[in-house]
């Protein structure tokens, strides 16, 4: 009697082989850990702020590029985009951890974005954003 079960000649086998169960399982496992390790180094990654104690406020310098050409720095109106450096030093003077906004025209070509993100990093501006509109989900049918 090997294995505990009762097989005879003439008798059905009444015991379940449980190792396909197992080795489906196990393979199951290894796909579940191997997907879910590419889709957390698929996320981006963010450098959030901390608070302890909420008592600290955050200075956000923002920069606006209309699709007319304008440019607007924290809501003022600036000559052109080249402004964008001496504003965005004086900023990092005051408050070396500056974090930028850039809000842009989705009109507003790609290399003017560019410039300005170029602008921001000589004045060493190193925490950088981009502002965008949130989509309105889809609601199926």
């Amino acid at each position: 009697m090997a294995g505990g079960a009762n097989i005879g000649n003439d008798e059905e086998i009444s015991a379940i082989n449980v190792t396909p169960l197992v080795d489906i399982t196990l393979v199951l496992l290894i796909i579940f850990m191997v997907t879910a390790k590419i889709i957390v180094s698929q996320s981006v990654p963010l450098d959030l702020p901390k608070a302890a104690s909420g008592q600290e406020v955050q200075t956000v310098f923002s920069i606006i590029l209309l699709a007319d050409g304008t440019t607007q720095v924290d809501s003022h109106p600036v000559d052109n985009d080249d402004a964008v450096l001496a504003l965005s030093k004086e900023a990092r003077v005051k408050n070396p951890e500056l974090r930028a906004v850039i809000k842009a025209d989705s009109a507003v070509p790609h290399g003017r974005v560019i410039h300005v993100l170029d602008l921001l990093k000589q004045a060493g501006v190193s925490k950088i954003a981009f502002g965008v509109s949130p989509i309105p989900p889809v609601t199926p049918k």
